[in-house]
């Protein structure tokens, strides 16, 4: 059974209005949305003891979210990633962008989607939520219409992004969550394994823009197609971490394009019923 529950989050002093916050709980999951940015704050699901843990990163008030952060949780647009020197040419027109990340624009720019506050609707399996863009926003043309709705069924949630333009205008949506599977407490994602369904990648100069070029993975670090541990396959190609567009295979029907799982909870879970039974011998 589907709970949603409405309530205030806070006011938010940079443009004005309260910041509602929502909570949509089934019997395995529970994730709290607000209506800042429509910022997944908190996304908990049980572990093998049937306790619930919070697998994302965010902030428990809204005074995280008003001091600068790395865009915790939240939905970004007009366009996530960078665009190059913050230019782009639509209809033999060159517009120029707000500037926010070196040379480039990043993520919206300076005021992008996770600053607004978006206008909610409580729907039967969640909620969703609306904003217009005006045209010229951060050097945007036309005006967008933006619908995201965050849906819970059973252990599934959802998002689903809906925009409409004006003008020719490009739009790139997506969610910021950062995942941690071992739970809040857990110190890194180190031991987590991930897999891309890619056959190649983009390579990056050194304001991480794609040079242009389209190049296999075979042989790579970026050969992601089996399940590699984290932090052992950076450690072996000394890297840092990934900031790169993986090519994924275009198709009309739906098919798998990546994955990640960790088993520190599963581990956790063992050591405590070992932990138990040494006590219960030496009792």
């Amino acid at each position: 059974m589907l709970e949603v529950k409405r309530e205030t989050f806070g006011e938010w002093p940079l443009g004005g209005g309260t910041v509602e916050k929502f909570l949509l709980r089934s019997d395995t999951v529970k994730v709290e949305i607000i209506s800042l940015g429509c910022i997944i704050t908190s996304l908990e699901t049980k572990d093998r003891d049937g306790k619930f843990s919070d697998i994302v990163l965010g902030f428990d008030h809204l005074e995280g979210y008003i001091n600068k952060h790395p865009y915790f949780g939240a939905i970004i647009g007009r366009v996530a990633n960078r665009i190059a020197k913050g230019k782009f040419v639509v209809e033999g027109h060159e517009y120029q962008l707000a500037i926010n990340d070196g040379p480039n624009s990043l993520h919206g720019g300076v005021k992008g989607f996770d600053k607004a506050i978006w206008s909610p609707e409580v729907l039967p399996d969640g909620v969703r939520f609306f904003r217009i863009s005006p045209d010229d926003e951060e050097g945007y043309p036309g005006e967008l219409k933006v619908w995201i709705s965050y849906t819970l069924k059973d252990g599934e949630l959802t998002i689903n992004y809906r925009a409409q333009t004006s003008k020719t205008t490009p739009v790139n949506l997506t969610n910021h969550a950062y995942f941690n599977l071992g739970g809040k407490g857990s110190s890194n994602i180190y031991d987590h394994e991930f897999t891309i369904e890619a056959d190649s990648y983009l390579p990056l100069d050194e304001t991480l823009i794609p040079t242009g070029k389209i190049t296999p993975v075979q042989d790579t670090a970026f050969d992601l197609r089996k399940p590699k541990e984290l932090g052992r396959h950076l450690q072996k190609f000394h890297l840092n971490g990934f900031d790169h567009n993986f090519c994924l295979a275009q198709r009309k029907e739906p098919h798998f394009c990546a994955s990640l799982s960790s088993f520190i909870r599963i581990y956790q879970h063992r050591k405590q019923q070992l932990t138990r039974n040494i006590n219960k011998t030496s009792s």
